[in-house]
């Protein structure tokens, strides 16, 4: 699968895409907590699915925007900190295309569009899982903070 144009990751960015998801998800309360899971991740890449349940239902009987914000931002923040640097929403913005219902099933495709310096820019699709039915498009910016998610193999930093 190429993403953003950068072709296939070899096998190291793989496995250091997926450590780095892997570490993030085991600090990751508010992702567990809503039911987030990552399907797969990537160099600059997430794909993460949640089901919409009765905690999320808005006074509209549809779900609560700010749910299906969480679960794009999520995406977001898996494919964004793939590179083993700490990487934090630097801004996002959100349009709602069509409500997603209780029971449904979402996805959320991150793709990275361009890394340069400490910021980056990618585009999370939502969709309803069944019927690949639009639900959402949101745009993440985000900031390197400069400092490994892994801990450094080998044992004691230089100092």
């Amino acid at each position: 699968m190429s993403r953003s144009g950068l072709g296939t990751p070899g096998l190291a960015e793989q496995r250091r895409a997926e450590a780095c998801a892997a570490a993030m998800y085991a600090e990751d309360r508010a992702s567990r907590r809503l039911g987030i899971i990552v399907e797969q991740v990537g160099p600059g890449f997430c794909r993460a699915g949640m089901t919409v349940t009765e905690s999320m239902i808005n006074g509209h009987a549809i779900c609560h925007g700010g749910f299906v914000f969480t679960l794009a931002d999520s995406a977001f923040a898996f494919a964004c900190n793939s590179y083993d640097q700490v990487t934090v929403a630097a801004g996002a913005d959100i349009v709602f295309v069509a409500p997603a219902r209780l029971g449904d099933r979402l996805v959320a495709e991150a793709l990275e569009r361009a890394r340069y310096g400490r910021s980056g820019v990618y585009d999370i699709t939502v969709r309803r899982a069944d019927d690949a039915a639009l639900i959402a498009e949101f745009r993440g910016r985000s900031r390197c903070l400069g400092r490994p998610i892994l801990p450094a193999e080998g044992g004691a930093e230089d100092g």
